[in-house]
């Protein structure tokens, strides 16, 4: 009688044990799937999709929000300016509409005041060509609003004559929700200005 409830004793102690090991590994294993789901959250939150200048995602890559930034900022100025100011009399409503979702109110004054003074219709009448030959952009990343300034050379086909202009202005880019694919990079120009436009002398 004694050997059997000795048997027994040892059996409940093994059980007891067995038991408290288990909910120990659960608890070790709980706290370290927690600490991974917490690890992940951050990093995912402080990374983004990588996108290219047409507005396409390139799956299953993230990269640092920072270190990506500078090369969305200057895509989406270059994308800008390239919708903006390379138009003609087939492209240019096309054109203008994908450009306008990239900007605010102030280049919507400037489309305005352009087609106010008939640039538009110049380019149906005399079947212009107006093209982004080079684009310069110097931009600053130490705080939001993120300021910039380019410099655009732009060429404008009359046929047989080619005239080219030297175009400079000016703005800030602020941070929106992307917007797939009319603004993919999420980013929205605002206090834009056409600082200056000069008549480049003809190449040699």
């Amino acid at each position: 009688m004694k050997n059997t409830y000795k048997n027994i004793t040892e059996i409940l102690r093994l059980n007891r044990f067995i038991v408290l090991a288990t909910v120990v590994l659960c608890l070790l294993s709980s706290g370290l799937s927690l600490g991974l789901f917490y690890h992940n959250q951050e990093k995912f939150l402080n990374s983004a999709f990588v996108v290219s200048t047409d507005g396409t995602v390139i799956p299953l890559e993230l990269v640092d929000q920072q270190e990506n930034r500078e090369v969305e900022a200057l895509a989406h100025i270059d994308r800008f300016h390239r919708l903006f100011y390379g138009i003609d009399g087939t492209n240019y409503r096309t054109r203008l509409e994908k450009a306008l979702w990239l900007a605010d109110a102030s280049v919507d004054a400037i489309y305005r005041q352009k087609r106010s003074d008939g640039v538009y219709n110049r380019l149906l009448q005399f079947s212009l060509r107006q093209e982004v030959v080079t684009l310069d952009i110097e931009l600053d990343l130490d705080q939001e609003p993120y300021g910039f300034r380019a410099r655009t050379v732009l060429e404008v086909n009359r046929g047989t004559v080619t005239d080219r202009y030297r175009l400079d202005t000016s703005g800030e880019l602020v941070l929106v929700d992307r917007n797939f694919p009319n603004n993919p990079h999420g980013l929205l120009i605002t206090h834009f200005f056409e600082d200056a436009l000069r008549k480049l002398e003809p190449q040699p």
